[in-house]
């Protein structure tokens, strides 16, 4: 990899820059420019980046020319979204893609049109009027693209999948500057490669997929007291499979922190946090949920009939920036033993520095899909979320990979992406690929010029 100019003249640097300003309708800044912080301003506080230069491309033929101008000085490409993401984009042509914010929503096809920079809520904003929905994370304030190229596990994941199921078309420009249009049908390979792949065999700059009918949903969330945690996880893990494949579930203990973001009945408190996601009448979900609410007297109980544009409201996630930590994994199984695991590092009475310790129910549509280089062998999801300030940078990660490394007997060969650090898919590649879905992945990415050109997720692709 080759750093901008280094160790040319500071003229030679300005030249370089001005030739790629030439070549771009967005802005270009270098590494000195003070519009960097603003430019990579994002959710996730916590990467330091420190990028040869940055691109704001405004469309996809922005992104080829700072592919076409990184490759000629053989500078690896980073991409940078919404910002949620654990990487920190070091030594890279960094593509910003937030400006690329297209959102058509076709109520008679039922399928929607996004740019790279688009949100979730854009999208949930434009399809809840024609009573559709996509397939959204646990939040909307996240990219749509990011989102799906990495698999995308969501609240419905048990009825309809990973999110990139749904995806029936991408552009995408691979690392010999080419635009490409990419369907199953026109390049079956490439196209698995992205859905799953995330940014290993190019920069996505639109996808194309199919929504669902759903104007509303019973869903929401029960909190209940620290002292019923273990009562909760164990009754959670004998209820969670008994459920028909229409409802989704998750449990998480909640360690909130005492800041005024935090609702006032929850700050600076350890709590159970029940998820779940319906697609069914509300009489249908109320019996279902009977057994949980029989558990322990929940201290808040926010489950009913709600509109999809409430959708935020089951998980309830913090929109509010902050430098944070997170890593999960894919279990193939989930019992006794496993709840009594993660009680025992993360119970009430433990103290640890993680703000959510969660667990979900996946098994269903995720395990029946063809399309896609995202694992299927998941029934379950181990994740874990914690504060990542300077004081804490040796800490959080070390607690974190301890608590996920008491789960190997239940751990899935593989986990997707958009649930793994990257910086541990880096160290331990083998828990995102197997060999030959990596020898796939790299004779996709050398044949249309992309091994070695994008910063990929970490992996060396």
């Amino acid at each position: 990899m080759t750093e901008l100019g280094a160790p040319t003249a500071a003229v030679d640097q300005d030249d370089a820059l001005a030739e790629l300003r030439r070549s771009v309708a967005g802005p270009v800044l270098g590494p000195e420019d003070v519009e960097v912080v603003a430019e990579l301003a994002a959710y996730n506080l916590g990467p330091e980046h420190a990028p040869v230069a940055v691109v704001g491309a405004t469309g996809a033929e922005d992104v080829a020319a700072a592919v076409r101008w990184a490759a000629a000085r053989g500078i690896r490409i980073g991409v940078f979204a919404t910002g949620h993401s654990d990487v920190a984009q070091r030594g890279t042509l960094v593509v910003t893609t937030r400006r690329m914010d297209r959102v058509d929503v076709d109520p008679v096809t039922r399928r929607a049109t996004v740019g790279a920079g688009a949100k979730w809520a854009r999208l949930v904003e434009a399809a809840a009027p024609h009573g559709l929905a996509g397939l959204n994370g646990s939040t909307t304030d996240v990219g749509v693209v990011g989102y799906v190229v990495g698999g995308g596990v969501g609240p419905f994941t048990r009825t309809y999948g990973y999110a990139s199921d749904r995806v029936r078309r991408v552009q995408l420009v691979t690392g010999d500057a080419t635009i490409r249009e990419v369907t199953a049908e026109s390049d079956p390979e490439l196209f698995d490669v992205v859905l799953g792949g995330k940014d290993a065999a190019g920069i996505v700059t639109e996808v194309e997929m199919e929504l669902i009918e759903l104007p509303s949903l019973y869903g929401g969330g029960l909190i209940y007291e620290a002292a019923d945690i273990p009562a909760v996880l164990h009754a959670w893990r004998a209820w969670a499979p008994t459920l028909p494949e229409e409802t989704t579930t998750s449990v998480a203990i909640l360690r909130a922190p005492d800041i005024e973001a935090v609702p006032p009945p929850l700050r600076g408190r350890t709590v159970a946090h029940l998820r779940v996601a319906h697609l069914g009448s509300a009489e249908e979900g109320r019996e279902l949920l009977a057994p949980m609410r029989a558990v322990a007297t929940p201290m808040m109980d926010m489950i009913d009939v709600m509109p999809y544009a409430a959708i935020d409201a089951i998980h309830m996630d913090p929109v509010d920036p902050m430098p944070a930590w997170a890593d999960g994994r894919f279990l193939t199984g989930l019992d006794e033993d496993l709840v009594d695991a993660v009680l025992a590092m993360a119970g009430p009475d433990q103290q640890l520095p993680l703000f959510l310790v969660e667990l979900r129910h996946i098994a269903g549509a995720i395990e029946r899909g063809t399309r896609g280089v995202g694992t299927r062998e998941a029934r379950w999801l181990a994740g874990v979320v914690g504060p990542f300030p300077p004081e804490l940078r040796g800490v959080v990660p070390a607690v974190a990979e301890q608590l996920l490394d008491a789960l190997a007997p239940w751990t899935a060969p593989q986990t997707s992406l958009n649930w793994i650090n990257p910086a541990v898919a880096a160290a331990r590649p083998e828990l995102v690929w197997t060999p030959a879905t990596r020898a796939r992945i790299d004779a996709v990415c050398r044949r249309v010029g992309s091994a070695g050109v994008f910063g990929g997720p970490g992996l060396g692709l």
